[in-house]
């Protein structure tokens, strides 16, 4: 079994930064994959990034490219969420998601474990 907390969330003005963390316990976390989702009300839950078990491979949401970085820190246990230049329809949950494999995969489906969530409010 894998807890995943996240933190770091909170309301920023649209242009500002957040970063996002999820500590994670229990099973071997170096060895999983890591995701981070997020959903606005009214919306399906979408693809935000995704993270290799070391790191190496990254994939991110098209929506995000280019403003959010997703990284980890096996030593810790902790994966974060580095969001730059936040816009308005950046407001949502963001969930964190781990694999029991070590493959990353944009499918919300293909993750094993969720965190509860922490909400994120960009203003205009």
């Amino acid at each position: 079994q894998v807890q995943l907390v996240e933190s770091g969330g909170g309301l920023v003005q649209a242009g500002g930064s957040l970063r996002l963390s999820c500590a994670a316990s229990g099973r071997t976390f170096s060895s999983s994959a890591m995701g981070w989702f997020r959903q606005a009300p009214g919306k399906e839950r979408e693809f935000v990034a995704a993270i290799s078990w070391s790191g190496g491979s990254t994939y991110y949401a098209d929506s995000v490219k280019g403003r959010f970085t997703i990284s980890r820190d096996n030593a810790k246990n902790t994966v974060y969420l580095q969001m730059n230049s936040l816009k308005p329809e950046d407001t949502a949950v963001y969930y964190c998601a781990a694999r029991r494999v070590s493959g990353a995969t944009i499918y919300p489906d293909r993750y094993d474990y969720w965190g509860q969530g922490t909400q994120v409010t960009v203003s205009s």
